[in-house]
């Protein structure tokens, strides 16, 4: 009798889905495809694999093995993880956002620098200003907070504008395939703020990173600097960062936030040296991060089916 695998990820291409189709054949596995979240809520039941986003499926398990998430951020599925059949291992999909996330990165970092904003306003208005001061990445100080893959794609892009200095931070202070021209530990953020002109976060929500930057650390940033948030919003003090971007002190590129959808009446829609985007840096709106996703559950497919742990595997007492 054919084992099940559950796919319940909508976005999946018709050439994606024969692929996973294909190779869950070849191991002695169905897999059956749920657009409709009630549907795959009744399939769950009988899935020893699962590839979904919706955490609700996790309370319907009863013979699942592993459930692996497309995205690379896991802290919504922490508490219904809970629910999770014994011994059940869960994997995300870290390695599959790198590009999109750092061209957005890039995108709204430049954006800042180059005072888009401004200038959209001005043509809005149909004036034709041209002398507004801007920056550059080429001699900035960069600063990483968080060296995944997040991290190393932007790195890679970050080389071509000849910043001064690419330094990253995490727990470890590992150097991930020395891209960085150093890595500190996150312990010693505090020592390093006053020299970071470009501050990129992307670290994943877990308890150790909530308000890593208070208004403590934000006020050792120099002034004028740019911070640059696509990890957890969580991560910010957001009561904390609206003063300094008030008063005119500091730059902020937010996709991510404390509560979202951010809430209609917040004060940082109106907040001034402010870029908000909707939580989409990381979407599935690329075709390739799409397809990295279908790749990287299939290698992960091919390690289970050996009886190996998937390589995206989740502590989820860490929470990455």
């Amino acid at each position: 009798m054919d084992r099940k695998m559950l796919i319940a990820l909508p976005e999946l291409t018709k050439a994606q889905r024969q692929l996973v189709e294909k190779k869950a054949a070849e191991k002695g596995f169905t897999a059956i495809f749920c657009d409709d979240m009630e549907d795959a809520a009744k399939e769950a039941a009988e899935a020893e694999i699962i590839l979904s986003g919706n955490p609700a499926l996790v309370a319907h398990t009863k013979a699942l093995r592993w459930f692996c998430s497309p995205a690379a951020g896991v802290d919504h599925f922490v508490k219904p993880w809970e629910d999770a059949p014994a011994g059940a291992v869960f994997s995300n999909s870290s390695g599959a956002y790198g590009v999109t996330i750092s061209e957005h990165i890039i995108m709204v970092t430049l954006e800042i620098m180059r005072q888009r904003e401004s200038y959209r306003q001005i043509v809005s208005r149909r004036e034709w200003a041209r002398l507004l001061p801007v920056k550059s990445i080429l001699g900035s100080r960069i600063m990483l907070l968080g060296t995944g893959d997040i991290g190393c794609e932007t790195v890679r892009k970050l080389r071509g504008f000849r910043p001064a200095t690419i330094v990253g931070m995490n727990t470890s202070g590992r150097n991930p395939e020395g891209l960085f021209d150093r890595t500190e530990k996150i312990d010693d953020l505090s020592e390093l703020l006053p020299e970071t002109d470009v501050l990129i976060m992307s670290l994943p929500g877990t308890k150790a990173t909530r308000h890593i930057l208070d208004g403590k650390m934000l006020a050792l940033l120099p002034d004028g600097a740019i911070i640059v948030n696509v990890g957890r919003g969580s991560s910010i003090d957001e009561a904390a960062l609206l003063p300094e971007l008030q008063a005119g002190r500091l730059f902020a590129a937010l996709d991510v936030f404390e509560k979202e959808p951010l809430p209609q009446d917040s004060p940082l829609y109106e907040a001034p040296n402010l870029l908000i985007t909707p939580h989409v840096s990381g979407n599935m709106t690329l075709p390739y991060t799409l397809q990295r996703i279908t790749d990287l559950f299939l290698e992960d497919f091919e390690r289970y089916a050996k009886g190996e742990t998937p390589e995206r595997a989740v502590d989820m007492e860490r929470g990455y």
